[in-house]
């Protein structure tokens, strides 16, 4: 009697995994029509802004720092615009991606620096300078086509300037700060530079606009 038992128990757990086996082979619907379309139309949406976000353009020429200062000049107009700077370093001591002023076989010179004030940066060769991130901080401000960014221009203010950037507005790791909101925009119309204009964002108001260039 024993050994039936054992025999009859041995089939209802052959069967019971037979069962489940057969229930994890059964194939998920296909989707419908509608929810093809639906996908199609989200993945459209996400494609139309992300092309959409780089749209809007920062023309350099168009910018002037503390009101005075294209991104070029010379050091006497940096110590007249800022005065003295805070600190220096070398560039080959920072190794950094972007080299704004390039020797003829594509190298930093030796004595070229970064001149930092007031948490900006700015890079040296001979007696000419350049920006390459500028914060607001101390006063510090640009002008662009007639409107005043300083440190209580908000993120509602530049939308009006840059709504389509706006779209993509996302968090990224600065440097120095952890998790800051920030915009991209393009450097030119046609599209042909390879770097772009980075503009950050903390508690809400702008903080920095950097010029960004790919390693």
């Amino acid at each position: 009697m024993k050994f039936y038992a054992f025999i009859f128990l041995c089939l209802l757990i052959v069967s019971c995994s037979e069962k489940r086996t057969n229930r994890s082979l059964v194939s998920k619907p296909s989707p419908s029509n509608n929810e093809l379309k639906t996908n199609k139309k989200e993945e459209d949406n996400h494609s139309s802004t992300v092309k959409d976000a780089t749209n809007d353009v920062m023309l350099v020429n168009d910018i002037l720092f503390n009101g005075k200062l294209k991104r070029y000049f010379t050091l006497k107009e940096f110590e007249i615009t800022f005065g003295k700077p805070d600190s220096t370093k070398l560039l080959n001591e920072v190794q950094p991606c972007n080299i704004i002023f390039e020797n003829s076989t594509g190298e930093i010179d030796q004595d070229d620096s970064y001149l930092y004030k007031n948490g900006s940066s700015f890079q040296k060769n001979g007696e000419n300078l350049a920006v390459e991130e500028y914060r607001f901080l101390n006063g510090n401000y640009i002008t662009y086509r007639g409107h005043r960014i300083d440190s209580e221009t908000t993120k509602n203010d530049l939308k009006k300037i840059f709504p389509k950037a706006f779209r993509s507005i996302s968090q990224d790791q600065h440097y120095e700060e952890k998790n800051l909101e920030s915009i991209i925009l393009r450097e030119d119309k046609e599209g042909i530079s390879d770097g772009h204009i980075r503009i950050f964002f903390k508690r809400g108001k702008i903080y920095s606009i950097w010029w960004w260039f790919p390693c």
